[in-house]
């Protein structure tokens, strides 16, 4: 039983069990005591050398435990303190009683050494003097250490979602693990994260008033919560809120501070470039600084970029190559195609200069992404070459369907291939209808499909507001850290199961005909496209969305639609 994961005192918990863990000893001496009524002698060493999310999340696996059973483990990072159980928790490199035991052969650690994201859990009877037994969480990166910790928390009651959406801690006074040495594996998708767009309506005006209250915005202490969801979720990256009602994200130092902190790489969408947000006045008002149009007005515009470059280049960050227009508009100016492409062309070798001056290393060794969205697609395909190491990002069409795919040239690129996929698009007239209505299992077919042509590199999801796409996000992280785990059958029951794993197991099918259902109302037509039109010239772009409406006169056409929605 040691390297099969069972939880007894939680309902049952589908796709979390990992490790043996039960709220009474097993049998034997097989095990490690994390807590029990008194406590016990268990305490949590970490090294002070280690990164800042290691301690970080040390503290939040602590605090884990209290919410748990009552009684909060005491935090160590002086090696002279250790006595009775301890878990010691830490990166290879950065700890060195880690460091010791892969030396002394104690710890098995050849499997993750250098590798991406990757971490173990493993216990040892005596590993020190007068330590009676240890419990080791080792992460080959800073980033694999946080995984190994909330993997643990998670399946000893702790959900990703327990701030968030308040799902409840299952409490126990006594916790104890069987023995084991367990090693994750690779993360199928490299990085893996969310866009917060649309956060006009929801998530700026409570952060506002209820987080960062001193900035009445959305500042550190959102998106310090943000961060930990992330690593929760086994995410590594995200894109900032964007919209013109919040401050740009480096408008408040403080931000990406705290995503460093969390180990959290900061990313953009297609529409900004070098994480220059020109959809705030605050970073661009054109009064002030002009049109934003390459061919007339560079010299500003390359002024800007660099200034963040500067800025934001002693952080992990992934660089948006490219140009649109303000916000979501097509490129500024009046150019035939053969012009566009001529453009882009000088927009990307300027852009990739900058990052060199600023990072000093080459452009090759940089992680950049090119979005080919709406009109930049046709750009693209009119044959601007994208240099050979950056990765290219392709964009579902708002639907779900994925409008590009890499050929079998596009393969070969040593920057590989990702996607930019929605689970929140458009909100109703009055921008406050704003659902997750993206099956799970279209997700799965057309993350699937790119995935088995090489889009594994970089996978960016827009969350909207976060909520209330709390259940869609659970289910694409769970499928970006293991493709391989899930077919058609699993990935429709994902959402239904881990319902059932809060609310409890005899709810399963109900929940199942609950979401099937949902789906397929939502899918006939999406609620945010029901009973209105509009239409729009961006730059000779039209896009109309039909007035559509469900009969009351013929086929009890709307009748029964409300019937079904009424019923679940």
């Amino acid at each position: 039983m040691k390297n099969i994961l069972f939880i007894a005192l939680l309902l049952p918990q589908i796709l979390l069990a990992q490790f043996q863990i039960t709220n009474h000893p097993p049998e034997g001496n097989d095990y490690f005591t994390i807590v029990t009524p008194k406590n016990s002698n268990t305490s949590i060493f970490f090294d002070s050398a280690d990164y800042k999310v290691v301690h970080k999340i040390s503290q939040l696996f602590a605090t884990d435990i209290e919410m748990i059973s009552g009684n909060k483990p005491i935090l160590l990072s002086n090696y002279c303190k250790l006595n009775g159980n301890i878990i010691i928790i830490g990166t290879i490199g950065k700890n060195q009683l880690i460091d010791q035991l892969i030396a002394e052969k104690k710890l098995k650690a050849y499997n993750i050494h250098n590798k991406w994201e990757r971490f173990l859990i493993q216990t040892i009877d005596k590993p020190f003097k007068g330590v009676q037994k240890a419990l080791v969480i080792a992460g080959s990166d800073r980033r694999g250490t946080a995984y190994g910790v909330f993997t643990l928390s998670e399946n000893m009651g702790v959900s990703p979602w327990y701030w968030w959406a308040d799902v409840p801690v299952k409490m126990s006074g006594e916790l104890y693990v069987e023995d084991l040495s367990y090693i994750s594996k690779a993360p199928s998708v490299k990085y893996r994260g969310i866009f917060i767009n649309d956060e006009d309506w929801g998530l700026q005006p409570w952060a506002s008033k209820n987080m960062d209250t001193g900035i009445k915005d959305i500042g550190p202490k959102t998106y310090t919560r943000v961060c930990e969801l992330l690593l929760r979720l086994k995410g590594n990256m995200f894109a900032p809120a964007m919209h013109s009602c919040t401050g740009p994200f480096y408008s408040y130092p403080k931000n990406k501070r705290v995503a460093d902190e969390y180990g959290i790489i900061i990313t953009t969408s297609h529409c900004k470039p070098l994480l220059f947000n020109n959809a705030s006045k605050k970073e661009w008002d054109s009064e002030r600084d002009g049109e934003w149009n390459y061919t007339t007005n560079k010299e500003v515009i390359l002024k800007k970029l660099d200034d963040r470059i500067y800025e934001a280049s002693s952080y992990e960050n992934i660089y948006t190559v490219g140009m649109r227009g303000l916000h979501d508009e097509g490129l500024r100016g009046d150019h035939l195609a053969g012009e566009k492409v001529e453009i882009l062309t000088q927009v990307i070798a300027d852009q990739r200069n900058i990052l060199e001056k600023h990072l000093n290393k080459p452009a090759e060794e940089i992680q950049q992404i090119f979005v080919p969205c709406k009109e930049t697609m046709e750009i693209y395909e009119l044959g601007l070459e994208i240099p050979e190491d950056v990765t290219l990002v392709w964009v579902d069409d708002n639907y779900g369907y994925i409008k590009r795919l890499s050929n079998p040239k596009e393969q070969k690129r040593s920057g590989g291939a990702g996607v930019y996929y929605h689970l929140s698009y458009l909100g109703t007239p009055h921008d406050y209808l704003w659902l997750n209505t993206t099956p799970p299992v279209l997700m799965y077919e057309e993350l699937k499909k790119a995935y088995d042509v090489g889009a594994n590199r970089y996978w960016l999801i827009n969350v909207g507001d976060i909520k209330p796409a709390e259940l869609g996000m659970q289910t694409f992280f769970d499928f970006a850290w293991d493709v391989d785990k899930y077919d058609f059958s699993r990935i429709n029951r994902h959402q239904s199961q881990y319902l059932a794993s809060i609310f409890g197991d005899h709810y399963k099918e109900r929940f199942q005909d609950i979401m099937d259902t949902y789906y397929r109302l939502a899918w006939s037509r999406k609620p945010e496209f029901m009973g209105w039109e509009r239409e729009w010239d961006r730059n000779k772009e039209l896009e109309q969305l039909a007035n559509t409406e469900y009969s009351f006169r013929h086929y009890n056409d709307a009748r029964q639609r409300l019937a079904d929605y009424k019923r679940i």
